[in-house]
């Protein structure tokens, strides 16, 4: 019974629905649909003007374009993909713009035709008349150079007015130089931000080895020690935060790429490439010291083989706060630190250098250095010196010069701003960690003295100023053998007798060679 209830109630639902639908159906086929589209349009205009009026609020949403792009993120490719063909589509659209080789051929021509007599010596001028006349020949690549800012910016003293051809040129060439190089390292930007990573510069300096000339005879074996070497110098002074990463700008604006780009020059001399960072023998020079200071040949180096590093010289309290607070693995330092380390101790005189240095000088890393510090330093140069039986020195003296040279804002701190500031931080960081740099500061009166006596006395024959060049160098040796502990088998009074007795009569190289 229930169930046949049940079925004729499901029956009359059904029934329902459909009539309903039906009904639904009808009353759709009187809607007109060009009113339902209008009143969707009415809709839309409504809700958009809505939006509009909110984005509105504030009057400077008018003037002010949006400046903040989201980078895409690793997951998506379509618009990591869209970035960096747009970036490298712009690259080659700003390269376009750049003057090649036969167009600064054609603008030297210019200005060679429209030059302005007088020449002054050996050199062409032009005035300003005569230079808008080149800028209207020239093209428009060469209008962004041809302003008047740039004319007045290279004005010097000629009584016309005029400015000389050849500066003008150097500047559109360094011009084009920076805008080709500027476009050469964004191509390395991965992330397109105008900085270049660790990986990105040396990416960079791999490609760009086989076009200088002066790196030829590199092994390819030696290709990554070189990089090392030379992406460890840009980012040891271009970012002293330790960031990982160097500003494109930075790039340009610093020395280091010229030195760099020096290489592509052939006839460099070998002074020049012995004081150029990047050059093959100063790469190869680096390297052999961190391979000498390897005893064990292990690839690392030991607090015992860094302390035999340059003269051997340096404290062991400076030493152990090198491994302290530099990056090591298992207690011993990889080349990549032990570059930061001699870029520190070779370029004392920059702040970046100082910094370093600082750093480590501050045991309790407060900013600032105090009396205590210098004592704990300066207690391993008085155990130095006692080793090599030496009298000691006191410390309250080398404190007080100490804090005459820098003169500190506070009396009591030094700061890195101080040391900086004074341009005497070198001297100072030397003395605290080098028994070496102290002895020659120690010392620095007597061959002052000596320089100052030659100077004033004009008519010294050539003998007496060899004479002076004399005791300069056995002054040199006393340092040495002081600092290497050779005095078991040399007598030093008898060198300090014979010093003194030539600054009195002219002694020859044979004499002291007897000693």
């Amino acid at each position: 019974m229930n169930e046949e209830v049940d079925k004729e109630t499901r029956k009359m639902n059904r029934q329902n629905l459909i009539n309903k639908l039906k009904k639904m159906n009808e009353n759709r086929a009187l809607i007109d649909p060009e009113e339902e589209k209008k009143k969707e349009m009415m809709l839309f205009e409504k809700l958009y003007k809505e939006q509009k009026d909110e984005s509105e609020e504030h009057h400077t949403y008018k003037v002010i374009p949006k400046f903040y792009f989201k980078v895409p993120s690793e997951d998506e490719c379509l618009l990591q993909k869209l970035r960096e063909e747009s970036r490298a589509a712009f690259l080659q659209r700003k390269g376009r713009q750049l003057l090649d080789q036969d167009e600064l051929q054609g603008l030297w021509y210019l200005l060679d035709k429209h030059h302005t007599p007088p020449m002054v010596g050996e050199e062409q001028m032009i005035n300003y008349e005569d230079f808008l006349k080149v800028a209207n020949q020239a093209g428009p690549k060469c209008k962004p150079f041809f302003k008047s800012t740039v004319y007045a910016k290279l004005l010097g003293n000629d009584p016309h007015g005029r400015i000389p051809i050849l500066q003008f040129f150097n500047y559109v060439m360094r011009k084009v130089w920076l805008h080709q190089t500027r476009i050469g390292l964004s191509l390395y930007d991965v992330a397109g931000q105008g900085y270049l990573r660790e990986s990105d510069l040396e990416n960079y300096i791999l490609e760009l080895i086989p076009t200088l000339p002066q790196l030829d005879g590199l092994e390819k074996s030696f290709y990554s020690f070189y990089v090392c070497t030379a992406v460890r110098k840009f980012f040891f002074f271009l970012d002293p935060l330790r960031t990982g990463k160097i500003r494109i700008q930075d790039i340009l604006a610093c020395r280091f790429l010229d030195d760099l780009l020096e290489l592509r020059d052939e006839d460099l001399s070998r002074e020049q490439l012995e004081c150029n960072w990047f050059s093959a023998p100063s790469a190869l020079r680096v390297y052999g010291q961190y391979l000498n200071l390897d005893k064990d040949q292990n690839g690392m180096l030991s607090k015992q083989e860094l302390s035999r590093y340059g003269t051997a010289t340096l404290t062991k309290v400076f030493i152990d706060r090198v491994f302290q607070e530099c990056l090591t693995y298992e207690g011993e330092m990889d080349y990549k630190t032990y570059l930061d380390f001699v870029l520190a101790l070779e370029n004392r005189k920059e702040p970046q250098a100082l910094q370093y240095i600082f750093r480590l000088l501050d045991v309790q890393q407060k900013g600032f250095l105090t009396i205590f510090d210098l004592n704990f330093f300066f207690r391993a140069i008085i155990e130095k010196i006692k080793e090599h039986g030496q009298e000691p020195v006191s410390f309250l003296d080398v404190k007080d010069e100490i804090f005459d040279m820098i003169k500190p804002a506070d009396p009591y701190k030094i700061t890195i701003q101080d040391l900086i500031k004074s341009c005497q931080g070198d001297l100072v960081v030397s003395i605290l960690i080098d028994l070496r740099d102290f002895f020659s500061y120690e010392n620095r009166e007597f061959i002052v003295n000596e320089q100052m006596k030659d100077s004033k006395d004009g008519t010294n024959s050539s003998n007496e100023k060899g004479q002076v060049d004399l005791v300069l160098l056995l002054s040199i040796c006393l340092l040495i053998l002081k600092v290497f502990s050779l005095t078991n088998n040399v007598n030093l009074s008898l060198l300090n007798k014979q010093r003194n007795k030539m600054n009195k009569s002219s002694v020859t190289l044979k004499t002291i060679c007897s000693y």
